[in-house]
């Protein structure tokens, strides 16, 4: 059973697996000329897109937690493919959904307070899902190109590029912080509706349907006349349709203002264009975006109060919103820290130009925030390192306190003095390690896998915890964020190609997480770590058929069984997908010809499949 979030990626993997991919391009196209689209309901009620959108959910974590009805995934696999279609094309015809579950969980910034999260119903899931894979390729082309939250193919850490190239590049050092004031249980329905058929979404039946979602029943509250329910498949993309005005209303102040003459643009840069806007007395400001936390920059203190008073007065007006006073303000930048994004930002002098004026780049440190909840958090998997029961679950206790650190290794070190705060960081915790492991911690060699030694082993404070190594928290190194290329766009062939190129470099970083959180149950140690060795080594692709191996679809074959004398020792080892093992070991006829007919492996890849079957003494196949 998955206990991960099915990531964008394999989302992109799911829709060319049915061959829908070419009717998402084809949205996105048409929505860049300018289509309308009335008839969307026949597509989104199509075979294919419900058993996309079934696909997609499967493996999503939230799948397995119940609505109202008390029924979650498990339940609506049990259904016939042909009965489950029928069900859900009925639905579309009169849709009215049931209830949704409300629970309150902490906030991630702050452990201390909770925030509302609506559960929707299994099927009310698999119906927003569907409507979300024909909506999204649409809205897509109509989205701001600063706008990087919820998002395909876009994070964090894009927007922190973005930013740092503002404050250093661009050398603009006044920052209009905005806080907006509840967004997510403020948006207008109206308002929402209205914008959704600007963008081009003109389908009368849709806009009904999506209607009856926002005013959906939040079961024992009653029913809620604004707001966009988090938790919900579909919030996410409706949120960024409410704030898609915004982005264009302050890119058209200066980025995007129309000008008397034509500039041509080289490499996505018109570099000719914005010198000649800085010769008017516009005022320049540019927007980053990351769901509702965004920032507009600005290059003087008196243009940063101007635009600070017409976005406050433009959200009131045009969006009915409200700001946070206390959370809302101007920052000189060389100055004062800003936050964003669990990072606090400022700039430092460091040097001259050539013309003899100042240089300042980048500072950019953990948030306070950020590091009391790495602390906290730390901490807490520190006590699950006490006592463990048995040799097991100590293996998994070190490898969840290992799977955290590296987590936050890999999006903090994009702060500049991310060693610094770590360091920090680490004093205390390292005083708990000692004083509650005792006699448990040693500096002595033991079991390491091959992305911790390959990561950590030049650390000194790499130290051993019941024999298996545990990562430093206070070694991290400093990654550059890097912003996104223009041409990367899971709805065009050429997009999709750097995808899938970049796919081909790197190892997915939450299934590498999942496995260290998951070791297999009543496997030894060694197994388990090899495990994860060997997934790096593969770069989390089958050894077979090279395709990405992916959660529930995936297993760590041993070449030479156990019974006839094999171990778990690195070289005995082998990723492959679940056909791929089953075509390993199968017998019988007709599941060999399925399964050669599902695969369809060429003659070496099946010549690899023979390799392993004479190993486990099966004849091989022809």
């Amino acid at each position: 059973m998955t206990t991960e979030k099915t990531t964008k990626k394999q989302k992109l993997r799911n829709a060319e697996y049915y061959d829908f991919q070419m009717n998402q391009d084809e949205l996105y196209r048409q929505s860049k000329d300018g289509k309308i689209f009335k008839h969307l309901v026949d597509i989104i009620s199509s075979e294919q897109n419900i058993k996309l959108a079934f696909r997609n959910i499967k493996k999503n974590r939230g799948s397995h937690t119940a609505g109202v009805d008390n029924k979650n995934i498990e339940d609506l696999a049990k259904w016939q493919d042909e009965a489950l279609i029928k069900h859900v094309k009925r639905k579309f015809q009169w849709y009215e959904p049931q209830a949704v579950r409300r629970v309150q969980i902490p906030k991630s910034n702050d452990s201390t307070k909770t925030r509302p999260l609506g559960i929707p119903t299994i099927m009310d899931r698999l119906i927003q899902q569907c409507i979300l894979q024909i909506l999204e390729p649409i809205c897509e082309a109509k989205f701001y190109n600063k706008n990087n939250g919820f998002r395909p193919n876009r994070s964090c850490e894009h927007a922190l590029a973005q930013a740092e190239k503002n404050m250093q590049l661009s050398k603009l050092h006044f920052v209009v912080d905005i806080d907006i004031k509840g967004f997510f249980d403020n948006v207008n329905h109206g308002k929402l509706l209205k914008q959704l058929w600007t963008i081009g979404i003109r389908d009368k039946k849709l806009i009904s349907i999506l209607s009856a979602m926002l005013k959906a029943e939040i079961a024992d509250i009653g029913f809620p006349e604004k707001g966009s329910p988090q938790g919900s498949i579909i919030s996410p993309l409706l949120s960024n349709v409410v704030l898609n005005e915004l982005d264009w209303w302050i890119s058209s102040q200066w980025e995007t203002i129309p000008t008397r003459k034509e500039f041509k643009q080289h490499k996505g840069h018109s570099g000719g264009r914005l010198q000649a806007l800085k010769k008017t007395n516009l005022k320049e400001c540019r927007l980053v975006r990351y769901a509702d936390d965004f920032k507009i920059f600005c290059r003087k203190k008196k243009d940063a109060e101007k635009v600070f008073i017409a976005t406050e007065k433009w959200l009131k007006d045009r969006l009915g919103l409200s700001i946070s006073p206390e959370k809302s303000k101007i920052v000189n930048l060389k100055k004062e820290y800003s936050e964003f994004l669990g990072f606090k930002l400022k700039v430092t002098r460091k040097g001259k130009y050539s013309n003899g004026k100042p240089r300042f780049v980048v500072r950019s440190h953990l948030s306070d925030k950020s590091m009391k909840k790495i602390h906290i958090n730390a901490k807490r998997r520190i006590s699950d390192l006490q006592k463990p029961s048995d040799k097991q679950e100590s293996y998994k206790a070190v490898q969840n306190y290992n799977s955290f650190v590296l987590g936050v290794h890999n999006y903090y070190s994009m702060a500049t003095h991310a060693s610094l705060d770590f360091a920090k960081i680490a004093f205390p915790i390292g005083k708990i390690l000692k004083g509650r492991l005792q006699g448990n911690i040693s500096k002595e060699r033991g079991i390491c896998s091959e992305i911790i030694r390959k990561r950590y082993g030049k650390s000194k404070q790499l130290a051993y915890v019941y024999g298996f190594a545990l990562i430093p928290i206070s070694y991290v190194q400093h990654k550059t964020p890097l912003d996104k290329k223009l041409e990367i766009n899971q709805y065009t062939p050429k997009g999709r190609m750097l995808i899938h190129k970049q796919l081909g470099q790197t190892i997915n970083p939450d299934l590498l997480k999942y496995l260290m959180l998951n070791p297999i149950k009543g496997k030894s140690i060694e197994y388990n770590d090899n495990r994860l060795s060997l997934f790096c080594a593969q770069k989390g692709k089958c050894a077979i058929t090279s395709s990405e191996l992916t959660i529930g679809n995936m297993h760590c074959h041993h070449k030479l069984p156990l019974k006839l004398g094999g171990n778990d020792g690195y070289n005995n080892l082998v990723f492959v997908t679940i056909d791929s093992h089953k075509l390993i070991h199968a017998s019988n006829p007709v599941l060999i010809s399925e399964l050669l007919q599902n695969l369809n492996l060429s003659a070496t890849q099946l010549g690899k499949i023979n390799v392993l079957r004479k190993q486990i003494n099966l004849p091989i196949i022809e």
